[in-house]
């Protein structure tokens, strides 16, 4: 648990979309982490990839104020994969940095203005709020498109709990 209770609580709402996001990705072959129900349409292993690719850009480099490697979020939807592993470590690893500098911010630094690379001047409570919408999206995003991979190879649908998580 972070010392600020708010701060606190974007993170564990980011932290679980994004832990179902990679979970989504358990069971399936490098043919199917990388399937598109459409063309333009994202691949299972595009969705949390880009939204670590986002976080870490967002939540690291604006909010927190650290050096971060320069983003091309374009390239965020070009990425193939062949297994989950790497996106499992990174997912890991990025927990640790974030939930370690989210729990390092001064008092105040949710009302303070930071300059976004897209959306301009935003405090830091709209960036925790827009990362948390952000991730929560494309978690039905991600639902969707492996219902409709397992439909397109004749698989039954993932078992789901009563809150709609995939059970593994």
């Amino acid at each position: 648990m972070l010392p600020d209770k708010e701060i606190d609580s974007f993170w564990r709402a980011i932290a679980s979309s994004v832990n179902h996001l990679v979970l989504c990705l358990d069971g399936l072959n490098k043919e199917d982490l990388n399937w598109r129900p459409l063309d333009n349409a994202n691949s299972l292993y595009v969705l949390p990839n880009h939204i670590m690719s986002n976080m870490e850009e967002t939540i690291l480099g604006v909010l927190c104020g650290q050096s971060v490697k320069a983003r091309q979020r374009e390239d965020d939807f070009k990425v193939k994969g062949s297994s989950i592993e790497s996106t499992r470590q990174k997912w890991q690893e990025l927990q640790q940095r974030i939930g370690s500098s989210l729990a390092q911010l001064p008092p105040g630094a949710l009302n303070k203005e930071y300059v976004h690379p897209r959306r301009g001047k935003i405090t830091g409570r709209d960036i925790l709020i827009v990362v948390t919408k952000h991730a929560a999206e494309h978690v039905g995003q991600a639902d969707l498109t492996r219902d409709l991979l397992f439909a397109a190879r004749g698989r039954p649908a993932s078992q789901r709990d009563e809150y709609g998580r995939i059970i593994r």
